[in-house]
Protein backbone atom coordinates (compact mmCIF):
# COMPACT_ATOMS: atom_id res chain seq x y z
CA UNK A 1 0.00 0.00 0.00
CA UNK A 2 1.38 3.41 -0.89
CA UNK A 3 1.29 6.25 1.57
CA UNK A 4 0.86 9.78 0.42
CA UNK A 5 2.67 12.46 2.40
CA UNK A 6 1.20 15.91 2.05
CA UNK A 7 3.82 18.65 1.97
CA UNK A 8 2.67 21.53 4.13
CA UNK A 9 5.68 23.72 3.38
CA UNK A 10 6.94 23.59 6.98
CA UNK A 11 9.87 21.33 6.06
CA UNK A 12 11.79 23.95 4.06
CA UNK A 13 13.54 27.11 5.22
CA UNK A 14 13.60 30.34 3.21
CA UNK A 15 16.75 31.88 1.77
CA UNK A 16 17.78 34.27 4.55
CA UNK A 17 20.33 36.12 2.41
CA UNK A 18 18.36 36.85 -0.79
CA UNK A 19 14.80 37.49 0.39
CA UNK A 20 13.53 38.81 -2.95
CA UNK A 21 14.73 36.00 -5.24
CA UNK A 22 12.41 36.96 -8.11
CA UNK A 23 12.92 40.71 -7.71
CA UNK A 24 9.22 41.40 -7.12
CA UNK A 25 9.86 44.45 -4.93
CA UNK A 26 12.67 46.17 -6.84
CA UNK A 27 10.41 49.18 -7.35
CA UNK A 28 10.60 50.06 -3.64
CA UNK A 29 13.50 52.43 -3.21
CA UNK A 30 14.30 52.81 0.47
CA UNK A 31 17.85 54.18 0.52
CA UNK A 32 18.34 57.65 2.00
CA UNK A 33 19.98 58.91 -1.19
CA UNK A 34 16.98 57.77 -3.27
CA UNK A 35 14.48 59.52 -0.99
CA UNK A 36 16.22 62.75 0.08
CA UNK A 37 18.71 64.87 -1.79
CA UNK A 38 19.94 68.44 -1.59
CA UNK A 39 20.65 70.08 -4.96
CA UNK A 40 23.66 72.24 -5.69
CA UNK A 41 23.31 75.70 -4.24
CA UNK A 42 21.28 74.76 -1.17
CA UNK A 43 22.71 72.59 1.56
CA UNK A 44 22.12 72.05 5.24
CA UNK A 45 25.04 72.03 7.65
CA UNK A 46 27.01 68.80 7.62
CA UNK A 47 25.98 67.59 11.09
CA UNK A 48 22.28 67.96 10.19
CA UNK A 49 22.79 65.97 6.97
CA UNK A 50 24.74 63.24 8.80
CA UNK A 51 22.20 62.99 11.64
CA UNK A 52 19.33 63.02 9.15
CA UNK A 53 20.96 60.12 7.33
CA UNK A 54 21.43 58.15 10.56
CA UNK A 55 17.91 58.95 11.89
CA UNK A 56 16.28 58.06 8.58
CA UNK A 57 17.99 54.65 8.44
CA UNK A 58 17.53 53.94 12.16
CA UNK A 59 13.79 54.72 12.17
CA UNK A 60 13.14 53.09 8.83
CA UNK A 61 14.73 49.86 10.03
CA UNK A 62 13.35 50.04 13.58
CA UNK A 63 9.78 50.70 12.41
CA UNK A 64 10.03 47.92 9.83
CA UNK A 65 11.28 45.48 12.48
CA UNK A 66 8.47 46.47 14.88
CA UNK A 67 5.77 46.21 12.19
CA UNK A 68 7.01 42.86 10.90
CA UNK A 69 7.40 41.52 14.45
CA UNK A 70 3.86 42.52 15.42
CA UNK A 71 2.08 41.89 12.11
CA UNK A 72 4.31 39.89 9.75
CA UNK A 73 3.23 36.41 10.85
CA UNK A 74 -0.47 37.34 10.80
CA UNK A 75 -0.19 39.02 7.39
CA UNK A 76 1.66 35.94 6.06
CA UNK A 77 -1.13 33.74 7.48
CA UNK A 78 -3.74 35.92 5.76
CA UNK A 79 -1.97 35.75 2.38
CA UNK A 80 -1.44 32.01 2.80
CA UNK A 81 -5.21 31.60 3.32
CA UNK A 82 -5.96 33.92 0.40
CA UNK A 83 -3.78 31.94 -2.03
CA UNK A 84 -5.10 28.64 -0.66
CA UNK A 85 -8.64 29.89 -1.42
CA UNK A 86 -7.50 30.91 -4.91
CA UNK A 87 -5.99 27.47 -5.52
CA UNK A 88 -9.16 25.84 -4.17
CA UNK A 89 -11.35 27.91 -6.50
CA UNK A 90 -9.26 27.06 -9.54
CA UNK A 91 -8.94 23.35 -8.73
CA UNK A 92 -12.49 22.68 -7.56
CA UNK A 93 -14.58 25.32 -9.36
CA UNK A 94 -13.03 27.21 -12.27
CA UNK A 95 -11.19 24.38 -14.08
CA UNK A 96 -14.16 21.95 -13.87
CA UNK A 97 -16.47 24.74 -15.07
CA UNK A 98 -14.29 25.38 -18.12
CA UNK A 99 -14.19 21.64 -18.82
CA UNK A 100 -18.00 21.62 -18.67
CA UNK A 101 -18.15 24.55 -21.10
CA UNK A 102 -15.68 22.82 -23.40
CA UNK A 103 -17.82 19.67 -23.50
CA UNK A 104 -21.03 21.64 -24.00
CA UNK A 105 -19.51 23.81 -26.72
CA UNK A 106 -18.33 20.67 -28.52
CA UNK A 107 -21.94 19.55 -28.82
CA UNK A 108 -23.02 22.97 -30.07
CA UNK A 109 -20.11 23.00 -32.53
CA UNK A 110 -21.18 19.66 -34.00
CA UNK A 111 -24.80 20.82 -34.25
CA UNK A 112 -23.77 24.11 -35.87
CA UNK A 113 -21.48 22.29 -38.33
CA UNK A 114 -24.27 19.89 -39.26
CA UNK A 115 -26.71 22.75 -39.89
CA UNK A 116 -24.18 24.72 -41.95
CA UNK A 117 -23.37 21.66 -44.07
CA UNK A 118 -27.06 20.83 -44.57
CA UNK A 119 -27.89 24.34 -45.75
CA UNK A 120 -24.74 25.53 -47.51
CA UNK A 121 -23.51 22.35 -49.22
CA UNK A 122 -26.48 22.19 -51.61
CA UNK A 123 -26.25 25.93 -52.31
CA UNK A 124 -22.50 25.73 -53.02
CA UNK A 125 -22.97 22.68 -55.26
CA UNK A 126 -25.69 24.46 -57.23
CA UNK A 127 -23.56 27.55 -57.71
CA UNK A 128 -20.68 25.29 -58.75
CA UNK A 129 -22.89 23.65 -61.43
CA UNK A 130 -23.84 27.11 -62.74
CA UNK A 131 -20.18 27.93 -63.27
CA UNK A 132 -19.55 24.62 -65.01
CA UNK A 133 -20.96 26.24 -68.14
CA UNK A 134 -18.06 28.72 -68.18
CA UNK A 135 -15.33 26.05 -68.21
CA UNK A 136 -12.81 26.12 -71.02
CA UNK A 137 -12.86 23.06 -73.16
Amino acid sequence: HSSTKMALGWEQDPDLENRDVNGINQHIKLQFEEILGEPDGIKSIDCVWKLSYKCFNLWKNLCYIIMTTLCGIFVAMYWGCEFAALAFQHIWQITPFFKLCEIQCGIYQRCYGLCVHCMLDPVCESIGHCFDAFRKS
